[in-house]
């Protein structure tokens, strides 16, 4: 860990809010202002650089920020930095880590962290979460894993993790497989790592403007929204329990499906798609039979952000396909 060369981008969000003169917290804090008002971040021995990339909130970043991200990530790793450090708020985190995720194929760890107290309070979570992510972005166990979110001195995979608590500072969870690790004593420790993950690099034709949908299915569904789904270039589609719908939409759903890719993912937010438990209509095998795409693991949100990046990269059906087999779990 000492002598690391370690990146730090920061995008804003609670970690970087004071109070505004309108009432409420807003971004203002730079990038080098939060390294340094970090305590013990000295003595890691890590050299830092910071960058102010952007300073927003997390509803705020959209794709084409983050791929301009990625892009700037992967000119300072090219450039010699052992790892990188992203700041930014926590709403977005999960959608964006696994994005950046999708588009890093180094070996270098990428850490994404925030904070769910503002700098404001008593207890306030960021210097600790950024240390901590600095930590884990210097250290050699890291390397290999993709993208990380680190908060709370828990160590979560991108294609894993999500936000389930509003205020809570133990808000993050990652429920299939639970943190690869944690940061014990200062000392990142990984204790379980994934068997692969997939990566979509930029590269080739990319296609711009490209729309994919997420539906959340809920008891009296009509299917009132797929009179815009002919404006969609895909469809996430999060199903009752391991992927089911009513009957009264299957019709539509797999009309679309001729049309356009449409995955399905479950609703609960955790295990995975059923494939063949099930065979009423509606059912995830019916569904499946008739075009859908398995989001198997893959949380919607998750599954949206993996369909967007496969579109948007001019990838065709049976490479969207594929790259879902490949990335909503481990293989048997």
């Amino acid at each position: 860990m000492p002598d690391s060369s370690i990146s730090v981008f920061g995008l804003g969000g609670t970690i970087s809010m004071t109070a505004g003169d309108g009432g409420g917290v807003v971004p203002a804090l730079s990038a080098g202002e939060l390294v340094a008002a970090v305590p013990g971040l000295a003595e890691t021995g890590v050299r830092l650089t910071a960058e102010d990339f952007l300073r927003v909130p997390g509803p705020c970043l959209g794709f084409d920020d983050l791929t301009a991200l990625a892009e700037a990530i992967g000119r300072r790793l090219a450039e010699g930095a052992d790892g990188v450090v992203v700041t930014q708020g926590t709403d977005s985190i999960e959608e964006t880590a696994y994005l950046l995720d999708l588009l890093h194929d180094r070996p270098e760890p990428v850490v994404v962290t925030g904070a769910m107290r503002d700098p404001a309070l008593a207890g306030a979570d960021g210097p600790a979460n950024l240390l901590a992510a600095v930590r884990t972005a210097a250290s050699p166990r890291a390397r290999e894993l993709g993208v990380l979110v680190v908060l709370a001195d828990e160590i979560h995979a991108a294609s894993r993790v999500r936000k389930a608590h509003t205020t809570a500072g133990s808000a993050f969870r990652s429920a299939d497989g639970g943190p690869l690790g944690y940061v014990v004593e200062g000392r990142p420790r990984v204790v379980n790592r994934p068997a692969g993950r997939a990566v979509v690099p930029a590269g080739g034709a990319r296609r711009h403007g490209v729309e994919v949908g997420l539906v959340t299915m809920a008891l009296g569904d009509t299917g009132w929204w797929l009179k815009g789904a002919d404006r969609l270039d895909g469809l996430v589609v999060a199903g009752f329990g391991g992927g089911h719908v009513p009957e009264h939409l299957v019709e539509d759903l797999a009309g679309l499906a001729s049309r356009v890719p449409v995955v399905l993912a479950s609703r609960t937010g955790a295990g995975s798609v059923l494939s063949g438990t099930y065979g009423y209509p509606g059912s995830e095998s019916d569904l499946l039979g008739r075009g859908l795409i398995s989001a198997g693991f893959l949380d919607p949100l998750k599954a949206r952000i993996l369909l967007w990046r496969l579109l948007s990269g001019g990838h065709d059906r049976a490479a969207v396909r594929a790259t879902f087999l490949r990335a909503g779990g481990p293989a048997d």
